[in-house]
């Protein structure tokens, strides 16, 4: 008997992580980023009094945001997964106090901690799900992850907005701590580890510009960038500029957090997206949703200003065809990258969001110089009409 283990009852009854396993972990995180999506440019706005200036402000964040991301692959295998995932939640925490500083300090260090947070967060998550789910379940798999995130992004924005005009600034980023360390409870009650099997080759670079050489040298890696920065693109304007558009235009705080709110609460359509994609293939659907979002952009552009609510209408339209590349976009990396340099690529493959919240800001801060409000989503069309035809034109037919 003394060499008798005696196992705690409740160790086997846990599941091995499945696809629902990362939809869950994906909604309570897009809770905690979604709460104040629409909060923080607002309350930048506040401070600053300026949307050009709003837009640098952006730009700042996400270059500083993208070394962090490119040294990713440093921390992990110096601290392992799950202590890299721990501290992007606790960074989303932190985030909030400095937010509720009210000063521009307080308010860069606080876009510069949540991007660091989604940017740990994202990346360990995507290696989880790529060392537990198989690539032909993978396009089921980030269907179902961006469906159950459909609650957090159509109730979070809303609600963030409602909390800061309605109690303060205090609750609505207090929430977001809460989902934070609610994350955190999760994620240790799965347990997930690193996959011993899978280990980075010892000849494989760990240097970050070494790794970006890597990528940039297999062409399926850069078309799978290059279409996952077209629709991150999108949300970076979505999320930013269409709650800019509708306080500028007069229609108020509240319909801006509604008009986020409505795009994201599209995100259950991702179920549809992914039969779609199965049905008629991810190249023809991909391609047809860019060149549809680029119709709808052109036509909110071309309105303007001039009749606000149709404006963010064409927008919603957009959003309904971006959420086809949410779906399937992150499909082209998953099946094309290396099991050995999963975690290099997977880094350089997360600066496509850094870019797309560095890139439209900086774009957008010239064009809003010498045109109207407009003029932002005129040009978004514009990058996602040339997304469509590459992705039409080099993207495998056998995706």
């Amino acid at each position: 008997m003394s060499t008798h283990v005696r196992h705690p009852i409740w160790l086997p009854a846990l599941r091995a992580a499945d696809a629902r396993t990362f939809a869950s972990l994906y909604a309570v995180e897009s809770f905690a980023r979604a709460t104040v999506s629409s909060v923080i440019p607002i309350q930048a706005y506040e401070i600053l009094h300026n949307e050009q200036i709003v837009s640098i402000l952006y730009t700042i964040v996400a270059l500083l945001g993208l070394s962090v991301t490119l040294f990713m692959p440093m921390l992990i295998r110096r601290f392992a997964r799950r202590w890299v995932y721990t501290a992007g939640a606790c960074l989303l925490a932190i985030g909030s106090l400095f937010f509720v500083t009210q000063t521009l300090a307080g308010q860069l260090a606080g876009m510069l901690c949540r991007v660091m947070g989604a940017s740990a967060l994202s990346i360990t998550l995507n290696l989880y799900i790529m060392d537990h789910i198989r690539k032909t379940d993978f396009m089921q798999a980030e269907s179902l992850r961006m469906a159950w995130s459909m609650f957090a992004w159509t109730g979070g924005p809303t609600l963030g907005i409602f909390l800061y005009t309605r109690f303060g600034i205090y609750a609505a980023h207090g929430a977001v701590a809460v989902f934070a360390m609610a994350l955190l409870a999760l994620f240790w009650t799965y347990r997930l580890g690193d996959n011993p099997s899978i280990r980075p080759g010892k000849t494989r670079p760990a240097n970050p510009l070494a790794n970006i050489g890597r990528f940039v040298a297999q062409p399926r890696l850069r078309l799978a960038w290059l279409i996952a920065f077209g629709r991150s693109c999108f949300w970076t304007t979505f999320f930013v500029y269409g709650p800019l558009f509708m306080v500028i235009t007069g229609e108020g705080k509240l319909a801006g957090g509604l008009l986020v709110s409505a795009g994201n609460a599209l995100l259950f359509m991702a179920i549809f997206w992914g039969k779609a994609g199965k049905r008629f293939g991810g190249r023809r659907t991909m391609t047809f949703a860019y060149f549809a979002m680029s119709a709808m952009l052109l036509a909110a552009g071309t309105v303007g200003e001039t009749v606000p609510l149709l404006t963010g209408a064409f927008l919603l339209c957009g959003a309904f065809f971006t959420i086809a590349l949410d779906a399937l976009g992150s499909t082209a990396f998953m099946r094309s990258v290396r099991s050995y340099e999963r975690a290099q690529m997977a880094a350089v493959y997360r600066t496509y969001l850094d870019f797309s919240e560095l890139t439209p800001p900086l774009v957008y801060s010239v064009v809003l110089a010498f045109f109207g409000l407009g003029s932002v989503f005129v040009t978004l069309g514009l990058l996602a009409a040339v997304c469509g035809f590459v992705t039409w034109r080099y993207l495998p037919k056998s995706l």
